[in-house]
C-alpha cells in the first residue's frame, strides 16, 4: 500500500490542503499564524503514513509554493521557518528519552525559530525604521514577545499529540473505511 504512487498521491493532496490554507491567509489577514499552524498539523499525515523524509520533501515543495501562492509574505514565512517543519522535526524530539532534555530542546528549536523569524521580519520586510520609532520598546520588544509566545508554544506542542491521537484513532479509519 505504501508504494511510489500512494507516496505522491498523498504527498500532493496534502500539499494541495497546506498550500490551500496558506492562500486563504490573503483571504482571512486575521488568521495568518492559525493558517500556516494548520497546514503545518497536515503534515503529520505525510510523517504517519509515509515517512519523515517523504513529509520533508512535501514541507519543502509546500514552503517554496507557498512563496509564490500567498499574498501574505509574513504567513509563508512563519510557515517556513517553524509551523512547516516542527510536526516532522517533532518525531525527532520526542525520541528525547529525558522528559526535560526534550522540553529545553523543543523550546531551544521554537525560540531559535521565532528569533529568525523576527529578524528575517524586520530587515527583509523593512521594519527597522518602525522598531527604532518604539524608541525603548522597540529594543526590548521582541524579547518581551518571545518570552509571552513561550506558553502558547508549548500549548501548541502538546496539541500536537492530541492530533496525532485524533487523526490515529478517529481519521484515519474513516478515510482508509476500517471501523
Amino acid at each position: 500500500m505504501k508504494n511510489i504512487s500512494y507516496r505522491v498521491a498523498l504527498g500532493g493532496i496534502v500539499s494541495s490542503f497546506c498550500l490551500m490554507a496558506m492562500f486563504l491567509t490573503g483571504v482571512f489577514p486575521v488568521l495568518y499564524l492559525v493558517l500556516p499552524m494548520i497546514a503545518g498539523i497536515l503534515m503529520l499525515i505525510v510523517v504517519t503514513e509515509v515517512s519523515i523524509p517523504w513529509a520533508l520533501l512535501t514541507y519543502l515543495a509546500v514552503g517554496l509554493l507557498s512563496l509564490f501562492v500567498t499574498y501574505d509574505k509574513e504567513a509563508a514565512l512563519v510557515f517556513i521557518l517553524f509551523f512547516g517543519h516542527y510536526p516532522i522535526s517533532y518525531q525527532y524530539l520526542n525520541r528525547i528519552p529525558v522528559k526535560a532534555l526534550r522540553l529545553i530542546a523543543k523550546l531551544l528549536v521554537f525560540n531559535g525559530c521565532m528569533v529568525l523569524y523576527f529578524y528575517m521580519n524586520v530587515y527583509l520586510f523593512g521594519l527597522k525604521d518602525l522598531l527604532e520609532a518604539f524608541e525603548d520598546f522597540g529594543k526590548y520588544g521582541g524579547i518581551i514577545l518571545l518570552v509571552l509566545m513561550n506558553p502558547f508554544f508549548l500549548m501548541y506542542d502538546y496539541s500536537l499529540d492530541g492530533m496525532c491521537e485524533i487523526y490515529r484513532r478517529s481519521l484515519k479509519p474513516r478515510i482508509l473505511g476500517k471501523r
